[in-house]
């Protein structure tokens, strides 16, 4: 894993992707460190619906604006309203923030398209030349139900759009090259303990998706990995440019509890858990 400071203003332990993208194209995703948020959401919350003081969040929003406006021209990050589905917001220069929407893509520069997450598995995407940026929140059940694969259909100007998901899915295996993807922070495999249910929802689509998961000692538990179990639809869809969280302890939310936000450690210790953001966004 390599974290890099985008700019001075960025704390040490910010993350920026280690990938082959286009220098054009800009990423990175928070840590809990670096902004003005009191316990439980010290110190860089950017949750807006968790409890935490608006004024704080704020200050934090700002504080990430800077940092992804830090390279040069300005860059606005676009909230949204996650909700654990398959919606892709477009987005562009005067699109709204707080669409409900768990994934978003744009092709117009200085428009960071922005998730938030705190166990959730972040995805950031790119194509090899830099014109179309996305970002998609996966937690177990926007990545069962497809957020992933919805994603990578705005990758796919070819296909017409309402092209059934077939020829999606060949015009994606057709220049799989074309398509980066990274994996940020999430649950990790060793930490993610789940029901049958989860596991059917996965298993159902492909049986294949069983790898990713090992039975626990209680009855009808499994440790599922989020990770691996994200990356196995990305290279279903022909994508195997894979980046990032390869599932060991360095990635686990839940682990580090000094570097990143976790919804199932912290809640169940504090009470309340704030919220990290990647984003992707063109440069000039």
């Amino acid at each position: 894993m390599r974290a890099e400071a985008v700019a001075h203003t960025v704390p040490h332990d910010w993350l920026r992707p280690d990938w082959p993208a286009p220098a054009h194209v800009h990423a990175l995703c928070t840590t809990r460190n670096g902004g003005v948020s009191a316990p439980p959401y010290d110190s860089f919350n950017l949750g807006r619906l968790v409890g935490d003081d608006p004024a704080a969040v704020q200050a934090n929003w700002a504080a990430l604006q800077a940092a992804v406006s830090a390279a040069g021209r300005p860059v606005r990050p676009v909230y949204l309203c996650q909700v654990h589905g398959t919606t892709v917001q477009p987005l562009d220069a005067g699109t709204p923030e707080g669409g409900a929407a768990d994934a978003c893509t744009t092709a117009t520069p200085g428009v960071a398209c922005t998730v938030m997450a705190a166990d959730c598995l972040p995805v950031l995407l790119t194509n090899r030349a830099g014109t179309r940026v996305a970002a998609a929140h996966a937690g177990w059940r926007g990545l069962a139900a497809g957020v992933l694969e919805e994603t990578l259909k705005s990758f796919m100007a070819q296909c017409p759009m309402g092209k059934a998901q077939a020829a999606i899915k060949n015009a994606v295996a057709e220049a799989p090259q074309e398509v980066l993807a990274w994996l940020g922070p999430c649950i990790g495999p060793q930490a993610f303990e789940v029901g049958a249910e989860v596991r059917a929802a996965f298993c159902d689509h492909d049986p294949q998706a069983s790898a990713y998961f090992k039975p626990q000692g209680n009855a009808g538990k499994w440790l599922a990995d989020l990770a691996g179990l994200a990356r196995q639809r990305l290279r279903a869809q022909g994508v195997t440019a894979l980046y990032g969280n390869d599932g060991s302890p360095a990635w686990c939310t839940v682990g580090n509890p000094s570097r990143f936000f976790s919804h199932r450690r912290d809640s169940s210790l504090l009470g309340a858990s704030g919220r990290m953001a990647a984003c992707i966004w063109i440069g000039a």
